[in-house]
């Protein structure tokens, strides 16, 4: 179920409100632009028109994993969409749904918001500009030399991308999707930055995922430090 609108101020805050009222799982709703995007965090989002910006509502059910691990199945999600789009662009996953170019620039926004039972997941993705954001660099498909479809059409694509692993994390549970998600993100002892919510930041060696999800960070002692929320920086 698509639903397009010309101009908003964000598809998340659309859907939250929607969802607080009964909107389905499965509704999404795309704008060619918005004007209060957010990003992780409580960041700003740019939205010109031409990317894609769009968001839908997962309705979880009481034998489903924990709710955060969404952020998985819409990281590989985009993964198999730009797969397809763009089969000719080598992408990689950061934790936890960074989706990245193959010199480490973001080419997508992922935010998880959630009222009551519902989750709404917002997606976007530079399909022709990319913005601007502090410290982080940023990439499109057309600065990568694709000519990307129509946003509508990416939307449909990544529709049956997300149903397919969203399928996946109701039927074999977080761990067979973080299986698949390693392989596609960067590889064991890649060297990482990761800035806390606190502001403190810890420098170490990827170590991979512990079974809920959280990053493994090797500290320089040999330690591991299991990350639940951050941001998280190649070196």
């Amino acid at each position: 179920m698509f639903e397009e609108v010309a101009l908003t101020g964000s598809t998340n805050a659309d859907l939250l409100q929607r969802a607080a009222v009964g909107a389905p799982e499965g509704l999404w709703l795309r704008a060619d632009a918005q004007d209060g995007g957010r990003g992780r965090m409580g960041r700003s989002w740019e939205s010109p028109a031409g990317n894609l910006f769009a968001s839908t509502i997962v309705r979880l059910q009481p034998t489903d994993p924990q709710a955060p691990s969404l952020a998985f199945v819409a990281a590989l999600a985009v993964r198999d969409t730009l797969h397809q789009i763009a089969p000719e662009c080598v992408v990689q996953i950061k934790w936890p749904n960074d989706v990245l170019s193959a010199d480490g620039a973001k080419l997508c926004g992922i935010l998880l918001e959630r009222t009551g039972d519902a989750v709404v997941v917002g997606i976007g993705i530079n399909l022709t500009s990319s913005p601007e954001i502090p410290g982080r660099a940023t990439s499109n498909l057309k600065a990568l030399g694709v000519l990307p479809p129509h946003p509508q059409a990416v939307v449909e694509i990544l529709a049956s991308s997300m149903a397919i692993w969203l399928a996946r994390w109701r039927q074999y549970g977080l761990q067979a999707l973080t299986a698949e998600w390693q392989k596609a993100a960067h590889p064991i002892g890649t060297a990482l930055s990761v800035q806390l919510p606190d502001g403190a930041r810890e420098d170490g060696l990827y170590a991979g995922l512990t079974a809920e999800g959280a990053l493994q960070l090797r500290l320089a002692d040999g330690s591991i430090h299991a990350i639940h929320a951050a941001d998280v920086f190649l070196v």
